[in-house]
């Protein structure tokens, strides 16, 4: 979550993960339990109908792994890229 020269960085969690590590990177880059993180997301998806599901793919999607330097969407378009002719 820090990088050598002492700033915080977004990641999805290896330790303590449960589907992909969002809850967990986020408890852990605010300094919350990771409890409340997950209650928090389970309130917010059912009270707005599934958003909050569709919040968490998007996440899953742009925050890299913890040791990952690229998320897997960096990583789709920068293989998309390499691929095309031109």
């Amino acid at each position: 979550m820090n990088n050598t020269d002492g700033t915080k960085t977004l990641v999805r969690s290896r330790n303590g993960r449960m589907v992909a590590g969002i809850c967990a990177g986020a408890a852990g880059y605010f300094g919350w339990d990771v409890t409340v993180v997950r209650v928090v997301v389970v309130v917010v998806s059912v009270l707005t109908g599934g958003t909050g599901v569709l919040a968490y793919l998007v996440a899953w999607a742009v925050i890299p792994a913890e040791g990952e330097k690229t998320s897997i969407a960096e990583d789709l378009i920068g293989s998309s890229r390499h691929d095309t002719p031109g």
